[in-house]
């Protein structure tokens, strides 16, 4: 920690290292979870892509032998829902209910079960025992009560909820915004101190350039606090004595696609676009859509935007501007929008969305992933079988 750090931010300084004393010594109780749980954090403030990053282990986790056939649930706090409690997401539901980024995961991977809880302890509780969502008074507002007894849970954004350990932690890191550059809220981005990154099992520096060489890739993990670090394996040991693994990920933009049915797709030929979009960072996306179209018009919201009526009429009166452009936007903005029922047929057949997808910058380091989260769950199993039978 720097000087503005502990001196200026003092009082929020303090807020966190007390909290991080009280949970490491056990004034604060940590609970762990009777089944495997992979928690997909941060220390920031948003914009290190944990949806497409949680999609993307989603993704490794259903092609695996093991984990292939097994139920996979999703358990997030649901960011700015109107529903309370533990829900159970529906593809048909609305973000108003469960949140953009769940509502996003659960249309695309609908053989996962997706839920909400900003309780993760007793989220978990009910993954693992469904049975009690009938008769606990906790799961009374609960929408959708019929859902299996689960393998294993994705935790979304669970870093900081430190009444829950998780069975293996995956820490995000913007290439764009490293953190050993960074400060407390709100002189910085940081929600969290910087060296809790020690207590990551994974740590994924995203949002790379395509390329980066070893000497990059080791300049990163000295400023991490890992030393002996080998790119060949992605592992080198930190402070605390932890081995770590380290792997770098870019964000890649996939092929346009409605938003609604009517969608016409002979709008992805125009010339001209307008964008609109509420998420934290847009600016990539922005320089992608650039290489292809003319942005005539640009409207940026802030994160997690419920689109009203006169969003819809603002973003319509651009159409009449510029009627043959295509209208974009991103794949959690496109699960909002729907949420409003009075959008026009002339921007429905024109809205399309731009899907992501996280990459590893080399083949070596997708396996070093796959092979680290199947040892690192394999493990789990090894030590709850051991503490089960003494």
């Amino acid at each position: 920690m720097n000087t503005i750090d502990k001196v200026v931010l003092f009082p929020y300084y303090l807020t966190l290292k007390l909290r991080d004393c009280f949970y490491n010594c056990g004034i604060f109780k940590v609970r762990k979870c009777e089944i495997p749980t992979i928690c997909v954090g941060n220390i920031t403030a948003g914009g290190t892509g944990k949806t497409p990053h949680t999609e993307m282990i989603l993704k490794t986790l259903l092609k695996s032998k093991e984990w292939g056939d097994k139920n996979i649930a999703v358990l997030s706090r649901g960011h700015k829902r109107k529903s309370k409690g533990f829900q159970q997401v529906s593809a048909d539901g609305s973000a108003a209910v469960f949140g953009d980024e769940p509502l996003q995961i659960k249309r695309k991977y609908q053989n996962v079960t997706v839920t909400v809880d900003r309780t993760r302890v007793e989220g978990c509780d009910f993954l693992c025992n469904p049975e009690k969502l009938q008769s606990d008074k906790k799961a009374r507002k609960c929408l959708h009560k019929d859902l299996p007894k689960s393998d294993l849970i994705v935790l979304d954004d669970a870093f900081q909820y430190r009444a829950l350990q998780a069975a293996i932690n995956i820490v995000l890191i913007d290439y764009y915004h490293p953190t050993y550059k960074d400060h407390l809220l709100p002189v910085g981005r940081l929600r969290d101190l910087p060296e809790r990154l020690s207590e990551a099992d994974i740590l994924i520096v995203t949002k790379c350039p395509t390329y980066l060489n070893v000497w990059e890739k080791g300049k990163w993990a000295k400023h991490l606090g890992i030393e002996n670090f080998n790119a060949s394996t992605g592992k080198g040991t930190n402070v605390r004595g932890k081995v770590q693994t380290l792997l770098f990920t870019s964000i890649n933009y996939r092929e346009m696609k409605p938003v609604y049915e009517n969608g016409d797709s002979r709008y992805i030929y125009s010339k001209n676009l307008i964008l609109f979009s509420g998420i934290a960072k847009d600016k990539n996306l922005r320089q992608y859509l650039s290489g292809t179209y003319r942005i005539v018009k640009h409207f940026r919201f802030s994160d997690h935007h419920k689109y009203s009526n006169f969003d819809i009429r603002t973003i319509s009166e651009a159409i009449k501007e510029h009627p043959t452009a295509i209208v974009a936007t991103t794949e959690k903005d496109s699960q909002r929008i729907m949420d409003n029922k009075k959008v026009p047929e002339a921007l429905k057949e024109r809205l399309f969305q731009v899907p992501i997808e996280v990459d590893f910058l080399t083949g070596e380091e997708q396996n070093i992933f796959e092979t680290t989260l199947a040892d690192s769950l394999k493990e789990f199993h090894s030590e709850h079988e051991r503490i089960l039978h003494g």
